[in-house]
């Protein structure tokens, strides 16, 4: 298929497909609990001093064409540790993610890593449903219990489900759902983000 065809698709099926497909692995409804899933995430060592948390708006949120892309998703890191995020994302290991840490799959769609102890039931990640175009994005919905996918599903309880090493991060081998759409059809979408590369 041409380019111009990934864009077709994009164009038709982007915006009333994807406004609620979290990055990495929100398909379908599940029956796991959030609020149950502290056994699920990874455990982090004692630190002697309590972590800056990272504060997260809507200009946080760039077009996927200034973010590093990893096996199809996109990372970048929002205190400026790009580094210790790439090195989690690449590791066929899994590991934690670093504060900071921003993980989007579709420009519509991204998870933001807080501090330790924000939030243990979804090991620190908080959800974003956002809107994007040419003049830039706004957040629709954040949070936990209150993000859910196009298809009905809570995007944490899509999460959990994600072996604990992969920090509640999904993708095709970590325990999660399959999206019920192509990797062809997210690429169109991803290559379809209207916001400026600038």
């Amino acid at each position: 298929m041409r380019l111009r065809g990934f864009r077709s698709v994009a164009a038709v099926w982007g915006a009333p497909l994807l406004v609620g497909i979290t990055a990495f692995g929100c398909g379908g409804s599940t029956t796991h609990s959030v609020t149950a899933a502290t056994s699920a995430t990874t455990s982090r060592p004692a630190t002697t001093a309590p972590t800056a948390d990272v504060h997260v708006s809507a200009a946080s949120f760039k077009s996927l064409k200034t973010m590093t892309p990893v096996r199809g998703f996109f990372v970048t890191n929002l205190l400026g540790n790009l580094a210790g995020t790439l090195a989690v994302a690449r590791s066929s290991r899994g590991g934690v993610y670093p504060t900071g840490t921003l993980l989007q799959l579709v420009p519509q769609e991204a998870m933001v890593k807080h501090r330790p102890g924000w939030n243990p039931a979804t090991a620190d990640w908080e959800f974003f449903a956002l809107t994007v175009s040419s003049t830039g994005t706004t957040i629709a919905t954040r949070g936990i219990e209150n993000v859910v996918n196009r298809f009905g599903g809570n995007c944490a309880s899509c999460h959990i489900a994600a072996k604990g090493k992969f920090d509640f991060v999904c993708e095709h081998n970590h325990g999660c759902a399959p999206l019920p759409i192509s990797d062809a059809v997210i690429k169109a979408i991803q290559l379809g983000d209207p916001r400026p590369a600038s």
